[in-house]
């Protein structure tokens, strides 16, 4: 009788707990994420633009079911990511999600708000077949819709839902201008960085002359890649400008290479001495890296030619950056053609290097030639951690306090680097980011490169894959055994014990 009640009561607390935990949960939530870069956590750029919401938002999720689940699990993510973005702005933000495989009608709406379907492969039966895949949004204030055409995985998601928010709920945007009359790329020649930029700002471009003025609503001009000689006169406009507190993007060249006779030279923008007297000197050499891009080589053999590639360390693949928000998240960034950059000045200006080359690495004067063959050796690359981006901070012009974001190589956004098929995706962050880091406060920057990551497990030997893989399916079925030896061993004293006091 006494165990009996023993037990209810244990049922009726446990009932209890339950109960209370269920009630507690309704109101005070919470959530653990271990992740190395936070990627579930909600950052406070997010949490500051919900908390400023006056207006509902919606996101409609066109996705659909039975993905592999390779890519399934980025419909539970986004659910999980909405539903804290709807607690956060206290219901402000609402969602709703549409398979549109379901029927012809979905499938039009969805084709309508933008969002197109993929291909991907999905295996049944042993067999591999295509099937018509939606993982888009539409994300809507009003009347004002903005797309969101695919969730790539592993992507930023959470700077894709929160830049859609922030544009469809700024009501005055920051301007930005693209300096042009130098031989510097249109609009139409970095188009990815215009679509980029475009969300948060208003890009225009101003085409410098001795006359020029900039307009004070402009928080951020950048230069990017000038061909042409700047003159001093308009040099004293940008001092004008920097004076006021305006920020300044560079990326400009000191060196170019000309493979149709495989050269290398030093060029001038006149910018030279004008960084000079801020501290910073551009050397005109080319960085070597033994992590580089490849150039295609071709060869006459008989009346055949052979094409092959071949590694180039004069386009160097730069994989080490400072801890900074401008180059956080970011993997891979390659230049074409690169050069030094050296600090000197005194300590009323801060300078901090943000992306170096390898430990694997060298600086070749110009002029040069080019041998695409050469069989380069591990004594070709003496130095190591050589800068070729950085911030400039202080008194750069007059009394107040401008930055300018340099970058020793002023053709890494306009274009693929010879051999390539397109520009990778961290040329654009980095070009991107710095224009963030100089306009916006935000703080949206950090989210763009904030994604979940593929780390796999390298270098590893046949012995040591083969040892993980059987320790990983025979240590669970061990452990069970142990467990079970236990069990049985402590059943049996128990057994013993319980004979020894039934014989006393």
């Amino acid at each position: 009788m006494m165990k009996s009640t023993k037990i209810s009561t244990t049922i009726i607390l446990v009932a209890v707990i339950i109960i209370v935990v269920n009630i507690l949960s309704e109101n005070y939530k919470f959530r653990l994420d271990l992740t190395e870069g936070k990627e579930y956590t909600l950052s406070k750029a997010t949490r500051d633009i919900l908390n400023n919401l006056d207006k509902p938002v919606t996101v409609t999720a066109y996705f659909s079911k039975n993905l592999p689940p390779t890519i399934g699990n980025i419909s539970g993510d986004l659910k999980d990511m909405l539903i804290e973005y709807g607690d956060r702005s206290k219901g402000m933000v609402v969602y709703k999600f549409i398979n549109p495989n379901e029927n012809d009608e979905l499938e039009r709406e969805a084709v309508q708000n933008g969002i197109r379907p993929i291909m991907i492969n999905v295996r049944e039966k042993d067999q591999v077949k295509q099937q018509k895949a939606f993982m888009g949004a539409i994300v809507s204030m009003g009347k004002e819709k903005e797309k969101i055409p695919f969730f790539q995985p592993g992507s930023a998601m959470e700077y894709a839902l929160s830049t859609a928010i922030k544009k469809l709920s700024i009501v005055d945007k920051p301007s930005i201008a693209l300096i042009q009359g130098h031989g510097e790329p249109f609009i139409s020649d970095i188009m990815q960085v215009y679509t980029e930029l475009s969300i948060l700002y208003n890009v225009q471009t101003i085409t410098l002359s001795d006359t020029t003025n900039i307009p004070d609503k402009i928080k951020t001009i950048a230069i990017i890649g000038p061909r042409d000689t700047i003159p001093a006169s308009q040099l004293l406009i940008l001092d004008k400008y920097l004076a006021r507190g305006g920020n300044l993007f560079l990326a400009m060249n000191r060196v170019k290479g000309n493979f149709t006779n495989a050269t290398g030279t030093a060029v001038s923008v006149g910018m030279e001495n004008w960084l000079r007297l801020r501290g910073i000197t551009i050397n005109d050499n080319f960085i070597i890296d033994a992590s580089c891009g490849f150039v295609t080589s071709r060869q006459q053999q008989g009346s055949f030619t052979m094409s092959s590639k071949v590694q180039f360390p004069y386009l160097p693949l730069i994989h080490k950056f400072a801890d900074n928000p401008i180059t956080k998240g970011l993997e891979s960034v390659s230049l074409q053609f690169a050069s030094p950059i050296t600090f000197s000045g005194d300590s009323s200006i801060k300078f901090t290097p943000i992306a170096f080359s390898s430990d694997k690495s060298g600086s070749l004067k110009a002029p040069l030639y080019f041998d695409i063959q050469k069989k380069w050796q591990r004594s070709d690359f003496p130095m190591s951690s050589l800068v070729v981006a950085g911030i400039l901070e202080g008194k750069l012009s007059g009394n107040n306090n401008s930055s300018i974001v340099l970058v020793s190589n002023g053709d890494f956004a306009t274009g693929a680097p010879q051999g390539g098929n397109q520009l990778p995706p961290d040329n654009i962050s980095l070009l991107v980011n710095s224009i963030d880091w100089l306009s916006d406060d935000t703080g949206l920057i950090e989210l763009r490169t904030k994604g979940i990551t593929s780390r796999p497990i390298k270098h590893l030997d046949d012995g040591t894959k083969a040892f993980l893989k059987w320790f990983n399916f025979l240590a669970p079925i061990i452990l069970i055994i142990i467990y079970g030896l236990i069990r049985m061993q402590i059943n049996h004293n128990k057994r013993i014990k319980r004979t020894e006091v039934s014989n006393e």
